[in-house]
């Protein structure tokens, strides 16, 4: 395999950044949104899912006295 340049690379990674397509400002606040959006979501199922189970294991442990 040949080797290189740094000054070769360069231009290599020049040509392939110059290929990628940039998202917009409104694209990249709307998936900022979405993502927080669905964190919270998540962080809500599960609180819910953990005091459920907090719930069974309390009633569990008074079964067992």
């Amino acid at each position: 395999m040949a080797k290189t340049t740094p000054i070769e690379f360069y231009r290599q990674v020049r040509a392939e950044t110059a290929k990628v397509v940039w998202p917009t400002r409104r694209e990249t606040i709307m998936t900022g949104v979405m993502v927080m959006i669905m964190t919270t979501l998540l962080a809500v199922f599960f609180f819910g899912v953990d005091t459920i189970f907090e719930l069974i294991v309390k009633y569990l442990l008074t079964l067992a006295n």
